[in-house]
């Protein structure tokens, strides 16, 4: 069976209850079943957790999911901060070696030093934002794509780790213009999605 392990980083903060993240998170839930040929695991960054026990989780998967909404263009400070700690309690135990570098020539192999070879990553992202402010000219982001703009730390961060991205999905203006037909849509999308991305897993029953 495929060894899935989700990150649900829908921060409890403020005004926002991380919901679509939540409801994202559930999704997974009920497509990576034993019946679909899958296990699974999951973390909430809002509950208590013991890093040695996620850098396990990151070790014994074979697909790690993250969700997060996208604050100030970057994680939630709890996704950060689990990163940063889950990270750190996996130098030589799993996540990372070293950087990478040997001592007589220290200027080359920067970032490939990780241990997690063989296992992906996949992203999703929910925004404020408008798809729009990435795509037309004269707008915010400067027609750079979400993976190539604001999350490209984020994939260096995963490929370190010697991850391998799978093509994630971004949710836009689910804020200002949220409405319960953009949520059903998104929910239809993000569902063909997981079927798409893991169709294979799904017909041989790994």
């Amino acid at each position: 069976m495929a060894k899935i392990f989700v990150i649900n980083g829908g921060q409890h903060f403020g005004h926002s209850g991380g919901k679509f993240n939540k409801t994202l998170t559930a999704l997974d839930i009920a497509f990576f079943t034993q019946e679909n040929g899958f296990e699974l695991k999951v973390t909430d960054i809002n509950e208590a957790y013991n890093p040695d026990e996620e850098v396990q989780k990151y070790v014994w998967a074979d697909v790690i999911m993250y969700h997060f909404p996208v604050w100030w263009f970057s994680m939630p400070y709890k996704l950060k901060e689990y990163i940063d700690v889950v990270f750190t309690a996996g130098h030589k135990k799993g996540i990372y070696y070293s950087d990478g570098r040997k001592n007589y020539n220290p200027d080359v192999n920067y970032g490939t030093g990780g241990s997690l070879q063989g296992r992906k990553y996949m992203v999703t992202t929910t925004w404020n934002a408008p798809k729009t402010s990435f795509t037309l000219p004269g707008e915010f982001f400067d027609m750079k794509s979400v993976d190539d703009g604001v999350l490209f730390g984020f994939h260096k961060m995963n490929q370190f780790a010697s991850l391998e991205k799978i093509n994630g999905i971004h949710f836009h203006d689910l804020e200002k213009n949220v409405t319960q037909q953009m949520v059903d849509e998104y929910k239809q999308a993000y569902k063909e999605h997981l079927i798409n991305t893991f169709k294979t897993a799904i017909a041989t029953k790994v």
